[in-house]
């Protein structure tokens, strides 16, 4: 018998999905999910929005409208562990642990923070650390979280997001060097065929830059910002 491969993908829920969320992770979730040996974990990712979303509306629309876009291309919720992140406390009981040992010098060198500092620095600001919160500087110790609480083997990411998975790996081997070896080192699954899916200015589509071709658009609004 096959050991149980186990693949880990969420989305946050900042806002409308769009084709860049289903390029990148809904159909390859969906995919992964239909492979025999493999056990699929999949979730809304709402605490991670938080650090760039403060409206609790938009968010908890965000959840049932990226919910639906997984049901409404083929996710079998019967075949996987489909969950919202905040309901599952232990997620955010292990991200604390993991902070404890997890250094600042590895979370200085994250693109988010390096791009956020650099901005400050162009800008010639005296705080180079202006408008940076803590949850944004921590946003690779959550993410680690929510990926070895479940033991996962590997996580499908875009190339952006190559960095963070490197840093899980570093987190959880030293949380084993400590504690033994209970955490798993994840791989990261990276499709060297897909790359980088513009958004309508020519930059990465995402709900970060306003640049996205939102899923559930009427078709002559997708016609029109196509």
């Amino acid at each position: 018998m096959s050991k149980e491969h186990r693949v880990l993908t969420g989305i946050t829920t900042t806002g409308v999905p769009h084709l860049g969320n289903l390029v990148g992770a809904v159909l390859p979730a969906i995919k992964a999910s239909e492979q025999k040996n493999n056990k699929s974990f999949l979730f809304l990712a709402d605490y991670h929005s938080l650090i760039k979303n403060s409206d609790s509306e938009l968010r908890h629309q965000s959840s049932f409208e990226i919910a639906a876009c997984w049901l409404a291309c083929g996710l079998d919720p019967k075949k996987v562990i489909f969950y919202r992140q905040s309901d599952i406390p232990h997620i955010f009981e292990l991200a604390w642990v993991l902070s404890c040992l997890a250094s600042k010098g590895l979370l200085n060198r994250a693109h988010a923070y390096k791009s956020a500092t650099s901005d400050n620095e162009s800008k010639k600001s005296q705080d180079i650390d202006k408008g940076i919160s803590m949850g944004l500087f921590n946003y690779p110790i959550l993410m680690a979280s929510d990926i070895l609480m479940f033991k996962a083997d590997s996580v499908p990411v875009g190339q952006d997001q190559k960095q963070h998975i490197e840093m899980t790996r570093d987190i959880a081997l030293k949380f084993n060097h400590h504690y033994g070896n209970i955490l798993t080192p994840p791989e990261a699954i990276i499709d060297k065929d897909t790359g980088v899916l513009p958004g309508i200015d020519g930059k990465k589509m995402s709900k970060s830059y306003n640049n996205t071709i939102p899923v559930f658009s009427s078709e002559e609004a997708l016609k029109k910002v196509i």
